[in-house]
């Protein structure tokens, strides 16, 4: 192993360990507020969100006799807005989460369910 080749690893490995540093303190410090919006059609869905830093936490619970899809629509901003779907069983619950990738102040949750068809 060559003296340069051995000094661009030592700098690459500084590198990663500054920028994991840096993201990993701006995601311990999220302090930021919810706001969730539903539409439900008459389902009986427990929605709770669960804030963490660095990751956004949304429950859901079915406490219908039917299957229900929920899609739940995250909105982060400066964040690139995220959309995912979960299926739910009758009387189970089930989780949609968000990773921080930048800092947030505030988070708008849109969640609309209906019976699975």
């Amino acid at each position: 192993m060559t003296d340069q080749f051995r000094r661009e690893r030592i700098f690459a490995g500084w590198l990663a360990a500054i920028a994991m540093t840096a993201f990993a303190h701006t995601a311990a410090a999220q302090d930021y507020t919810v706001n969730v919006t539903q539409e439900l059609n008459g389902l009986d869905i427990k929605i709770e969100p669960v804030p963490n830093a660095g990751l956004l936490v949304v429950n859901l619970q079915n406490n219908t006799a039917q299957k229900v899809k929920c899609n739940v629509n995250f909105q982060a901003d400066p964040q690139v807005p995220n959309r995912s779907f979960v299926f739910i069983e009758p009387g189970k619950s089930s989780a949609a989460t968000l990773r921080a990738t930048q800092r947030w102040f505030e988070v708008d949750v849109d969640v609309k369910c209906k019976v699975d068809d």
